[in-house]
């Protein structure tokens, strides 16, 4: 696993309405948003989340990791945004007055990095 915070997207998930290519949009939206950035973006095909498509994964592995759903495209920069947040705290939690607008309502689960616990 890598060493820098990672958004790991979900390229096959649909939208509401099963809409074929939200994924694949999501993940081509993200690349671009962390263009130039310390954020790596990591297409897989299924993060087994389809009630929440798309759904991404946001990973390090010594921090505090989330999984979140329901995103489009339109939402990249905010989840790039919150990322950028995730990759300067020294265990992933970032604090909820400084979220982004545009992650709200999208979490679906806090995961422990390997090895550790949340608090």
């Amino acid at each position: 696993m890598a060493t820098t915070t990672e958004i790991v997207v979900c390229t096959t998930c649909r939208g509401p309405g099963r809409v074929d290519g939200v994924g694949a949009a999501l993940a081509a939206a993200l690349a671009m948003s962390a263009s130039g950035s310390d954020i790596a973006i990591v297409p897989v095909a299924c993060l087994w989340s389809c009630e929440r498509g798309a759904s991404a994964q946001l990973r390090h592995p010594d921090k505090i990791g989330y999984v979140m759903g329901g995103f489009g495209a339109d939402d990249a920069d905010a989840l790039v945004d919150f990322a950028r947040a995730h990759a300067v705290s020294s265990d992933g939690v970032i604090p909820y007055n400084t979220w982004p607008t545009g992650i709200l309502g999208h979490f679906i689960a806090r995961t422990p990095p390997p090895g550790g616990t949340v608090s």
